[in-house]
C-alpha cells in the first residue's frame, strides 16, 4: 500500500472521528448523574454550615400510608436574612417545598442548595501552586423538621399546591435520596440560543428551583394531583450564545500533557471572577468582565466536568422570572 493511500485513509478516519464527536453532542446537554458522592476538596470552606438543622444522615420520617399531607410551594428572596426584600425586587428567589401532615400536625421542609455558597458554585478558585482551577460546586438536598412560616411569609409566599397520601410521601422520600445521591453539582446558568420563547436550550441550570420542579414531577409520577389554578414563577439566570464548543475535561486541558493554550485562556478568564485583587478596583473588575462577555463575546462554562466556550451574543445575559406550569396543568 502506497504512503499516499495510507495518509488518505488516516485523514479520512480523523475526519470521521472529529465529525462523530461533533455529531454526538446532544442539545440540551443532559445533566450528568454519578454513582456516588465524592468528598469535596479540603480547600472548600463554607461561610455558613450546610443544613444545620437537618435530620442526621438525611433521614426522612416515614408516614402512615393513609396520612393526608399538604404540599406547600415556598418562595423567598435569596439572602433574605441579610438583605430583606432587595433580591425579591430583582426577582431573584430561593425555592423550597413544605409538607404539613394533617393527622400529626408535623411540618417538614426540603430544599436543595450549594454546600459552599453560590459564588463558589459559579466560578472556581485559582490557588498558588496549582495548575488547574479548584471547584467547590457541590449542592445537596436538605430536609428538616418544621416550616419557618415567619421567613417564608415575610417577603415571600407560601402556596398550597397539592395534598398527597402518606404512601406517596414515602415514595417521594425514596426518590429524594436517589436524586440527591446521583445529582451532585450546582449549575447556576441556563444557556439559550436567544431570548425568544422557542429558542434552543444548550444547558439547563441545576439549582434550587430545578429541584422543586423535579420534586413536583416525581410526586406527579406517584399519582399526586396539583391545583391547576396555581401559577408559580421561577428565577432563571440566563446566558445567550451560539452553539457552544466543547473544549475538554480537566485531565484533557490541564497539566503537562494538556492543551496549554486552552488552559491559559481559562485561567486568564477565571481570574476576572475571583475575589478582587488589591491592585484592582471594583470598577476595574467590572470592566474586565464586560470586556470578555460583551466586547470579546466569550464566556467559559463548566458543566458536566467539562469546559465549554460560549460564543456570546446579544442580549448576553438576563435574569428572568417566568411561569413554569405545575405537572398535569394544561
Amino acid at each position: 500500500m502506497s504512503c499516499s493511500i495510507i495518509w488518505s485513509c488516516a485523514l479520512l478516519f480523523l475526519t470521521l472521528e472529529l465529525w462523530s464527536a461533533e455529531a454526538s453532542l446532544q442539545w440540551p446537554q443532559p445533566y450528568r448523574r454519578y454513582a456516588s458522592r465524592p468528598n469535596a476538596s479540603s480547600f472548600c470552606k463554607a461561610a455558613f454550615p450546610f443544613c444545620p438543622t437537618g435530620n442526621p444522615g438525611g433521614k426522612i420520617p416515614v408516614m402512615a400510608d393513609t396520612d393526608q399531607i399538604e404540599v406547600l410551594a415556598l418562595k423567598a428572596p435569596v439572602w433574605e436574612f441579610k438583605y430583606g426584600d432587595l433580591m425579591g425586587k430583582l426577582h431573584i428567589f430561593h425555592d423550597a417545598v413544605g409538607f404539613r401532615n394533617l393527622r400529626t400536625g408535623q411540618n417538614y421542609t426540603t430544599e436543595w442548595y450549594e454546600l459552599f455558597q453560590l459564588f463558589n458554585c459559579t466560578f472556581p478558585h485559582e490557588v498558588a501552586g496549582q495548575d488547574k482551577p479548584i471547584w467547590c460546586n457541590q449542592g445537596a438536598a436538605c430536609l428538616y423538621d418544621s416550616i419557618d412560616y415567619t421567613h417564608w411569609k415575610a417577603n415571600g409566599t407560601i402556596t398550597l399546591v397539592s395534598t398527597i397520601s402518606g404512601h406517596q410521601f414515602n415514595q417521594l422520600a425514596d426518590w429524594i435520596h436517589q436524586d440527591n445521591n446521583t445529582g451532585l453539582y450546582y449549575e447556576t446558568f441556563q444557556v439559550d440560543e436567544s431570548d425568544k420563547p422557542d429558542a434552543d436550550v444548550w444547558f439547563y441550570s441545576y439549582d434550587c428551583s430545578s429541584y422543586i420542579l423535579r420534586v413536583f414531577d416525581a410526586m406527579h409520577s406517584f399519582g399526586a394531583v396539583f391545583n391547576k389554578d396555581v401559577k408559580l414563577n421561577y428565577t432563571r439566570m440566563r446566558l445567550y450564545s451560539n452553539e457552544p464548543q466543547l473544549l475538554g475535561n480537566t485531565t484533557e486541558i490541564f497539566g503537562s500533557t494538556g492543551k496549554t493554550d486552552v488552559a491559559s485562556a481559562l485561567m486568564k478568564f477565571y481570574t476576572n471572577f475571583t475575589p478582587m485583587a488589591a491592585s484592582l478596583t471594583f470598577a476595574e473588575h467590572l470592566l474586565k468582565i464586560f470586556e470578555y462577555v460583551v466586547l470579546e463575546e466569550e464566556f467559559y462554562l463548566y458543566y458536566n466536568d467539562q469546559y465549554w466556550l460560549l460564543p456570546m451574543k446579544t442580549p448576553f445575559a438576563k435574569i428572568t422570572y417566568g411561569e413554569i406550569p405545575l405537572p398535569g396543568s394544561a
